[in-house]
């Protein structure tokens, strides 16, 4: 068994033992078994398709505001003062058993996952048109959280802003599998398929502090898609795979005193393509084309494809 893989299971085996198992009688529970076998749902995952079922954004309202999410995409919705002094930004040499980081993930307000039969809805849950939108979920047209909302809608249905990147929206735990699985196995359907999300305390932040990196393990393959949630009123993941060969993902476990975290970690090795005003480079201190390193944060699920059992 690849160690990534073990690693995974022990994580998933932990975080599972500390909430007990996940409600395995939902319909998300019961597709993810079927599309991702062997995988065990995230808690950060199972956690907000559960809270989409009681606490649903169509009765209580969730901030669509940007948070650290939108720093591991490339385009410019990542600011200088949203990630700096957070530590989501890292050199690779810092990737390393011992190799000591300052990270602060501020906790926020998640926003819930629907069920896939609601987010499909068009009439219950619309995501084509800003009006409805905003209609639905009873945001002020002109308000800062409108502009957000409609930067979302035009940044989903506009082409990759990368040469040879594949990119989707998805409004659904189901739909978000399916995106992540099709860029990954394209009409190969022989392939298995992995999946993991970064596993922090409860509430989704990490309190400010000296972390030792404990441990560090690669994970499977040389094609990644990671799945970044982006400002709506209910969850909604922006997708991404580049068709190059030049990124790596880890799960990274850090510790502070008494306070454990494992992250998921992507290295972009060759970001000659990025936006150049991108504040990885100017926190960091380095350039365009340079090796980029960061966290993924809370509830922001990746993939990948299973390494072919020899």
């Amino acid at each position: 068994m690849h160690p990534s893989t073990l690693l995974l299971i022990m994580v998933a085996a932990c975080t599972a033992a500390a909430r007990g198992d996940p409600d395995d009688t939902t319909p998300a529970a019961r597709f993810w078994e079927q599309a991702l076998p062997g995988t065990q749902m995230p808690k950060a995952i199972a956690d907000l398709v559960q809270k989409g079922i009681d606490h649903s954004p169509l009765v209580e309202h969730y901030p669509a505001f940007p948070d650290l999410s939108v720093c591991g995409a490339w385009s410019n919705t990542c600011t200088r003062s949203m990630a700096l002094g957070t530590g989501i930004f890292f050199h690779k040499a810092q990737l390393r058993q011992g190799s000591a980081m300052e990270v602060s993930f501020p906790p926020t307000t998640e926003t819930a996952i629907l069920p896939h039969s609601v987010a499909a809805d068009e009439k219950k849950a619309p995501f084509a048109n800003l009006t409805e939108v905003l209609a639905t979920f009873a945001i002020a047209p002109g308000s800062a959280e409108a502009e957000h909302v409609r930067d979302t809608l035009k940044w989903c249905h506009a082409p990759p802003q990368i040469a040879g990147e594949l990119m989707s929206c998805a409004t659904s735990l189901e739909t978000t599998v399916e995106s992540a699985t099709r860029m990954l196995l394209g009409t190969n359907t022989s392939g298995e398929v992995w999946a993991a999300a970064s596993a922090l305390p409860s509430g989704g932040g990490l309190r400010r502090g000296r972390y030792v990196v404990e441990a560090v393990a690669p994970l499977d393959g040389d094609h990644f898609v990671a799945c970044h949630k982006v400002p709506f009123p209910y969850a909604v993941y922006q997708c991404h795979m580049t068709t190059r060969m030049t990124d790596r993902a880890y799960v990274v476990s850090l510790r502070s005193g008494a306070l454990t975290a494992d992250m998921v970690a992507f290295c972009h090795l060759d970001t000659s393509n990025w936006n150049q005003s991108h504040p990885a480079f100017e926190i960091l201190h380095t350039k365009l084309g340079m090796p980029v390193c960061h966290f993924v944060p809370y509830g922001n699920p990746v993939f990948g494809k299973k390494a072919t059992k020899a």
